[in-house]
């Protein structure tokens, strides 16, 4: 039988908030959200050996992730994210480098393991510093590779991404992103769906996914398009609405579900998050398919 095991590779660390912290990391974010599916997912990381580490570890095995392949590292800390949320509840990161996670290593039982998973997800906050090698070892092998931008600045440049979704399988950003890229690449378009064939061509990229906020979100698959069109929530905050999105998208696509159906609940479940605080709440199946059904009615 073919593994459907999904890996996420890359940050893990504790966001700030004003009143205090909360488990996140776009990656791990993923990877929860993943396991609250159901799915058979594994994270690679690193944390450091500091109480802030031992603290995560704990945390990480509540959510029921595995940690086998969370390293820790002797020198560096576990990383943090100061949040700021403005009043509409969207939130701008200042992010601290030279984290543990920053360091992952590409060992030889987390190359087997990625060489046999059915997808590898990463982003592109991870090639900053030294974990990069680790990603292009772990790129060399995967069988289907999804790069989600979450572009951070200053943490990125065009040649890197440009390199970084010529390597990949499947794309995923927001609507700002989708721009920032197609003006990179000299695109002479001004609609999302126009960007998206030009992206698809310029990196011979076959699935990309456009999140659009409370819009809802567009999927481009294999010369298809499938399209959501948001769901009403009152929004609290908007860390990790997009991670628990794409998590729902690629636990629908490794188990083959329709493709419409896929976008509607993963457009469900990025609404259901940011109507909660913090990235990763706990949301059950029955309030995903009571808020897909409630907007069918309408």
């Amino acid at each position: 039988m073919k593994s459907k095991k999904i890996v996420c590779f890359g940050e893990i660390l504790w966001d700030i908030f004003d009143d205090g912290k909360k488990l996140g990391g776009a990656p791990f974010n993923v990877a929860s959200s993943l396991k609250s599916l159901g799915a058979d997912v594994e994270f690679v990381s690193r944390i450091g050996n500091d109480s802030l580490g031992k603290e995560l570890l704990k945390k990480v095995e509540s959510h029921g992730v595995s940690t086998i392949y969370l390293q820790e590292d002797p020198l560096y800390l576990t990383g943090k994210v100061y949040v700021n949320l403005d009043s509409k509840g969207l939130a701008k990161y200042e992010i601290v480098q030279d984290a543990a996670w920053d360091f992952i290593e590409a060992l030889p039982k987390t190359i087997k393991m990625i060489s046999s998973a059915s997808a590898f997800v990463f982003g592109s906050l991870i090639a900053r510093a030294k974990s990069f090698e680790a990603l292009i070892f772990f790129l060399k092998v995967s069988r289907f590779s999804i790069f989600d931008l979450n572009l951070r600045p200053p943490f990125y440049n065009q040649s890197l991404l440009l390199h970084l979704m010529n390597e990949s399988d499947m794309l995923k950003f927001n609507d700002d992103e989708l721009y920032i890229i197609a003006n990179g690449l000299k695109s002479p378009y001004n609609s999302i769906d126009e960007n998206i064939e030009f992206i698809a061509k310029k990196t011979n990229t076959d699935i990309i996914c456009v999140t659009k906020g409370k819009n809802g979100a567009v999927l481009y698959h294999h010369g298809e398009w499938f399209y959501n069109y948001g769901y009403k929530v009152k929004v609290k905050d908007t860390v990790g609405a997009g991670d628990s999105f794409l998590a729902t998208l690629i636990n629908g696509l490794i188990e083959k579900k329709p493709l419409q159906k896929t976008i509607d609940h993963a457009c469900a479940m990025g609404a259901l998050v940011a109507s909660s605080f913090g990235a990763n709440p706990a949301i059950s199946m029955n309030d995903l398919y009571s808020l897909v059904s409630k907007n069918e009615a309408h």
